[in-house]
């Protein structure tokens, strides 16, 4: 049972659905968007599952929260890191560092935003205008950040242990960070989380994260 509203969905070229739920206050009164995605490469589905645990149980909150559990469901299927189409949709944004690439799986697609999945969130980000965007990838256990988000990556810090790095180490060209973080200048964060953890480790490790997206940022 998932306690969220289904705002807004597509369908990908496997016809699997990408959902955006959401969960705001009762009086609908909220002063921040945060928006939070699981799932950008289909071989790292741990975000998908935090994502899940949370909605799973009836949770205040101040703020309007929005979730796309898995923004990837194709590759996930497939075990991938790249969609349906070859894409690896974290290279596939229109950026000004968008450029093409070889077809291997860091592959940015023909042109930027070619990807269903790359056009629904740009929808989602110029519809809903969030504060504050969360990304759950994996295996670094770090938090990366992009844009004016250094605040937000150090309180994530601290609740998790993971130490906070500006840039993951290699370029990323057409990244969801750079067209969101450095190019709208929306605070976006990174989540690496470790590779292969216990679930229960995993959640009771980031499980705090949500309260602070909830009712204290």
């Amino acid at each position: 049972m998932i306690f969220a509203d289904i705002e807004s969905k597509i369908n990908t070229p496997l016809g699997n659905e990408v959902l955006l739920l959401k969960r705001e206050p009762a009086s609908q009164d909220y002063k921040k968007t945060v928006l939070v995605i699981g799932v950008f490469h289909g071989d790292e589905k741990d975000g998908e599952y935090l994502i899940n645990r949370y909605l799973s149980e009836r949770n205040e909150t101040k703020n309007r929260l929005l979730f796309i559990p898995c923004l990837n469901p194709d590759g996930k299927a497939q075990n991938t890191r790249t969609n349906a189409n070859d894409v690896d949709l974290n290279r596939n944004f229109p950026t000004k560092n968008w450029e093409s690439s070889k077809k291997d799986e860091y592959f940015g697609g023909e042109k930027p935003a070619s990807e269903v999945e790359t056009q629904f969130l740009i929808y989602i980000i110029e519809k809903y205008v969030p504060d504050l965007i969360i990304t759950l990838h994996e295996p670094y256990a770090v938090v990366n950040y992009d844009g004016p988000a250094e605040e937000e990556a150090q309180k994530i810090s601290k609740i998790t242990g993971y130490k906070t790095e500006k840039s993951i180490g290699y370029p990323t060209p057409g990244s969801f960070g750079t067209y969101c973080g450095i190019e709208k200048q929306i605070p976006t964060i990174t989540l690496e989380l470790p590779e292969n953890c216990e679930k229960e480790t995993l959640w009771n490790t980031n499980k705090d994260i949500f309260t602070y997206i909830s009712n204290i940022y």
